[in-house]
């Protein structure tokens, strides 16, 4: 759920890059919308920190890189990665360095959900139902991927550096007052 922005002081030459990886855009699931928390406490980065590994599509087989720190910022996950030099890891980093990959994603496990019901505001008020939150989370990986759940985050990309597309809460507020008429 992310993308991914080089920051000028990474040059082209370095095989580290700053990236986010999650970001509070709502995600359309088989159960309905969900949103990552990122407020203080909401994620655990801890695994992250520890052993984070960088992956190409969520495949735990095409191992691409690691992460070397995991934060939150501006309700973003965000990390700073170094893509590795094997033949796998050298395809992805050129396609990352060409501009032709610059989304990420992030696998993760739900500790603690918090469901708004339609019409209803969330327990903070930051969030209006239907709604599931994931109030405490783990990231397992972070990936680069083709295809990404949230475009919103990627390779280089922090609240700075893209204005968001708010055509998400706009269907979310559509599906809220199509909810609430019924």
């Amino acid at each position: 759920m992310g993308q991914i922005l080089t920051r000028q002081e990474e040059g082209q030459d370095s095989r580290r890059r700053t990236i986010s990886f999650s970001s509070e855009e709502p995600y359309r699931r088989y159960f309905g919308m969900e949103i990552l928390d990122h407020a203080a406490g909401a994620v655990n980065l801890e695994r992250l920190n520890s052993v984070g590994v960088l992956l190409f599509n969520h495949d735990v087989d095409k191992v691409v890189g690691r992460v070397i720190r995991a934060w939150i910022e501006n309700n973003r996950g965000m990390a700073e990665v170094e893509f590795d030099t094997d033949a796998d890891a050298e395809k992805v980093f050129g396609k990352v360095q060409s501009g032709t990959l610059k989304t990420t994603s992030v696998r993760y496990s739900v500790d603690s959900w918090e469901e708004v019901r339609p019409g209803a505001t969330s327990a903070d008020g930051r969030f209006q139902g239907p709604c599931q939150i994931a109030r405490r989370w783990t990231p397992l990986e972070v990936s680069i991927v083709s295809v990404p759940a949230d475009a919103t985050v990627g390779v280089g990309r922090s609240d700075a550096d893209t204005a968001p597309d708010l055509s998400a809460y706009e269907r979310q507020i559509q599906v809220n007052q199509n909810t609430f008429r019924r």
